[in-house]
């Protein structure tokens, strides 16, 4: 077979990934506080760049001051899980359980909140929970054998008090034999908090359950046999298990309000969340609009001392002192038009979200509209990578509170046969409002939840309904029904 072997050119456009323009995309994706870092260390280790005089308006800086502040774990705290004299919410219980808060609950039906020892006084902050265990471990007296499982447990533990690995696999690496192994476990879980090194949640309430000052058989039993019945609110079922009253079930119940389902969390120190807001959205004229967070990114301009430098090198151009000076030149220049460049998308992409969603600012979250990448990529005259760049981890202050960018773009759903295309959000709201009112005593199934939602125009089909349940933490219509 012959082989037949032709030259030509072919014209063909390709984008080539210089340094320079990733850096210009790695801009992009950076948070404020990020990109400020960025800066601070170019102006360090770029000799060209300088800061442009000119100080910030004071007043202007006061007023971004009172707007940024720093987001802890107490701005996602959950409420008192009791109210005393009311029964028992093991539905709020178990969610303190499996979410991610940290802040305890430490009311209890008597006495005042305010009274209770603060875990402040009591551990360093800067104490981590297993050193906390091992500070207070150092006091019992161990063998070698049982401290080498000791701190296998407490390095084992995670920061919700748990053991992470199965206890078997333990007591085999440490040679102990089971009972000395139990032994050691039990004096870890008795140490303060109360409850770490459990396995699961039966076994951290029961720990705290055997070293409550008053200690109640009924409570344990409860723990023990019925944390599934708790929450089902099948107080009967548990009455005629343990031949008592509903009242004394629920009575008892009420004790579980001391302890705490993640015990790790009273000593382990959360993570703090910085969040500064790239763009702020303020009321103007009855229209809300946008202004981009300049604060912290300083002005840069070139020094005039190392231009001058370069026009007199000019005519050396084998000079390496003069090479490395436009080297240099050349990384300045593109980084303020970088930086520039930055500024300048994350107003247009945050001009666009602002003009779609104005009745969102007006009359809040229920009025979000549908809106996806494309609609503000198209609007701009950008690609839609470049605004998913730019809306991702960039933040947004609003007089509703601050969102993220990402927030605001949600697909429509409900508009099939004619019916309303709705924010996947608003959508989301709407079935937890319908969730809330319902009924305790005959609660609604997801079929039910679709069709009163096809009441206000809105086709949604039952395994949405099933979705949003679920990301709500909304149990199935079977294990909220209230039981007397």
């Amino acid at each position: 077979m012959a082989i037949k072997i032709s030259q030509g050119l072919k014209q063909s456009q390709n984008l080539a990934m210089t340094p320079q323009l990733q850096q210009a995309i790695k801009l992009l994706t950076l948070t404020h506080l990020e990109m400020t870092n960025v800066i601070a260390e170019e102006m360090v280790e770029n000799p060209m760049l300088e800061e442009a005089g000119g100080e910030v308006d004071a007043s202007a800086q006061a007023e971004s001051d009172n707007e940024v502040r720093e987001a802890t774990s107490e701005d996602f705290s959950e409420a008192p899980l009791m109210k005393e004299k009311d029964d028992f919410d093991w539905d709020s219980y178990a969610d303190s359980f499996n979410s991610n808060s940290s802040t305890p609950n430490m009311a209890t039906s008597s006495g005042d909140p305010d009274e209770m020892p603060s875990y402040e006084n009591i551990v360093s902050k800067g104490m981590t929970l297993a050193e906390h265990l091992e500070w207070q471990l150092k006091m019992e007296t161990l063998s070698d054998e049982e401290w080498k499982l000791a701190h296998l447990i407490i390095g084992n533990i995670n920061d919700d008090g748990y053991l992470d690995v199965n206890f078997e696999d333990l007591i085999a690496e440490s040679g102990l034999d089971r009972e000395d192994a139990f032994d050691v476990l039990e004096i870890i879980q008795r140490l303060d908090p109360v409850g770490c090194g459990a396995s699961n949640l039966q076994e951290c309430l029961l720990a705290q359950a055997r070293i409550a000052e008053e200690r109640s058989p009924l409570l344990e039993k409860l723990i023990r046999d019925h944390l599934e019945d708790l929450q089902g609110k099948n107080f009967e079922k548990i009455s005629k298990a343990l031949a008592v009253t509903v009242e004394q079930v629920k009575k008892t119940s009420l004790l579980l309000q001391n302890f705490h389902p993640k015990p790790g969390r009273l000593v382990a120190t959360p993570d703090t969340h910085y969040i500064l807001p790239d763009i702020y959205v303020v009321e103007a004229g009855g229209e809300f609009v946008v202004q981009v967070n300049d604060e912290g990114i300083p002005r840069l301009k070139i020094s005039k001392l190392y231009q001058e430098m370069i026009k007199k090198g000019a005519g050396h151009k084998t000079d390496e002192a003069s090479e490395f000076v436009k080297d240099k030149l050349r990384a300045a220049e593109w980084l303020i038009k970088s930086i520039q460049n930055r500024q300048k998308t994350i107003e247009k992409v945050s001009k666009a979200i602002v003009a779609k969603q104005q009745d969102f600012f007006k009359k809040g979250p229920k009025y979000l509209k549908p809106m996806v990448l494309k609609d503000v990529a198209n609007e701009i005259g950008m690609h839609e990578s470049t605004v998913s760049r730019v809306t991702t981890n960039k933040y947004m202050h609003t007089p509703l509170g601050t969102f993220e960018l990402k927030y605001f773009f949600n697909t429509g759903i409900g508009g099939k046969d004619g019916g309303v295309d709705i924010a996947s959000e608003v959508l989301k709201l709407k079935i937890k409002a319908i969730f809330d009112g319902e009924n305790p005593t005959k609660p609604l199934s997801d079929q039910k939840v679709v069709e009163i939602l096809a009441r206000e125009n809105l086709t949604v089909a039952r395994r949405t309904v099933t979705k949003y349940r679920e990301m709500l933490g909304i149990e199935p219509s079977s294990k909220r029904k209230q039981k007397d």
